[in-house]
């Protein structure tokens, strides 16, 4: 695996790699757990080539926010990407990705203030100004995330769509620990009793796809259910339970024609996140795109 630091070299990498091979790239903050390998292993069945980033991105980060503690464990990634089989790793600087006198962003209106966006403003400007720099510098066929960012998913959607960039988003199933919690780089920060804890955001999804199962689609009805398995741990502080639309983040009323039904929480001092996606109805019982009902575990 080849490590790059600079967006030049990088560029000048993937041009000549893509002129034989087509070249999957999943781009990562680093502290990788089993879900971001999962991105490696899809995209190395989809392209000839894979290049990864680890960038702990500043601009994403609210002041007052997590980015000092956020967990960074380079080495040991490096380790992990390489045995997986990735080609490439770009791990920039942040003063190589916003150079001084920067003043360019890229922002999702609208969309871009919704669920995360909303309980952290600016964050999906963040996003996706270092997504569609990323984009640029590597110039993918195809770009992995993971869909328990599923808001984030939505915002890069449409930021594709909007500027015409020649790449196809591939949103990839929860990776769940073999409990239910989804897997996510910010659990290390989790003390021990808080790690219990956090299982309450897959409890309350849970007794949501239970009413699904019986045939509930009121938005309602659904997100009454979650939060009242919130109220049963006072300790847990709910940001947001939500039943929206899966590409505008829009609140619907009903889930017949699909929905995202999203959580999120502070578990201590860690947020965390999670969610379901309704993909469509067949024979009278939803399928959900995320493979809750089968959780992928490791």
């Amino acid at each position: 695996m080849q490590i790059i630091t600079t967006a030049r070299e990088m560029q000048q990498v993937c041009r000549a790699l893509k002129m034989s091979r087509t070249l999957g790239f999943v781009p990562t903050m680093g502290a990788l757990h089993d879900g971001h390998l999962s991105l490696v292993e899809r995209a190395l069945a989809e392209c000839d080539a894979v290049a990864a980033s680890i960038f702990v991105n500043p601009t994403q980060f609210a002041p007052g926010e997590d980015y000092e503690i956020y967990p960074r464990s380079f080495e040991d990634d490096c380790a992990k990407l390489e045995a997986a089989g990735t080609t490439l790793l770009f791990a920039p600087s942040a003063e190589e990705m916003y150079p001084a006198g920067a003043t360019t962003f890229v922002e999702v209106a609208g969309l871009g203030d919704r669920l995360d966006g909303a309980s952290r403003p600016g964050h999906f400007r963040g996003v996706a100004t270092v997504v569609a720099k990323l984009f640029h510098i590597v110039g993918p066929e195809r770009a992995y995330f993971g869909q328990k960012d599923a808001a984030q998913v939505a915002v890069l959607r449409a930021m594709i769509r909007d500027l015409n960039f020649p790449v196809q988003l591939v949103a990839c199933p929860i990776v769940r620990e073999r409990d239910g919690l989804a897997m996510s780089s910010r659990n290390r920060n989790l003390s021990a009793s808080d790690r219990g804890r956090a299982l309450i955001l897959h409890r309350a999804l849970h007794a949501a796809s239970k009413l699904l199962e019986r045939g509930e689609t009121r938005a309602e009805a659904l997100r009454r259910a979650m939060l009242e398995v919130f109220a049963s741990d006072a300790e847990v502080r709910v940001d947001y339970a939500a039943i929206v639309d899966p590409s505008t983040l829009l609140p619907i009323a009903d889930t017949s024609e699909g929905a995202l039904i999203a959580v999120a929480a502070w578990v201590g001092s860690t947020r965390l996140i999670d969610n379901i996606v309704i993909e469509s109805l067949r024979e009278d019982k939803l399928v959900l795109e995320s493979h809750f009902m089968e959780e992928t575990h490791v």
